[in-house]
């Protein structure tokens, strides 16, 4: 079995397509103005993203990006402090791994 799609209902799609973009090289194949984005990944998972006004996702929610090397995950970190975003530095825990709040209302892991 193979996941091949899932929907995420965020605050700001325009927003949440930039940092997927930017940070995870996720391709937007069609934006419809500020309500809907369809997103593909190198290996065909699409990312279809949401408007919605009051996202609440349960607090353990998140979604996961794998990277080749724990060299990645740090670039990865240290992009996104650069930029603002409030981020601790990786660990080792079940992998080398953080944490993000990503626009649009929930969290991010990157880990190698």
């Amino acid at each position: 079995m193979k996941l091949n799609h899932m929907n995420l209902t965020v605050t700001d799609v325009n927003a949440t397509r930039k940092f997927f973009e930017k940070y995870f090289n996720v391709q937007t194949k069609g934006n419809h103005s500020d309500s809907f984005a369809i997103m593909v990944d190198e290996d065909g998972f699409l990312l279809a993203l949401m408007k919605g006004s009051n996202v609440d996702y349960p607090k353990s929610f998140h979604i996961g990006f794998e990277q080749e090397s724990k060299e990645h995950v740090n670039e990865i970190n240290q992009r996104l402090k650069d930029d603002g975003y409030n981020v601790k530095p990786p660990i080792r825990t079940h992998r080398w791994t953080f944490y993000v709040k990503a626009p649009g209302g929930f969290t991010v892991e990157v880990f190698s």
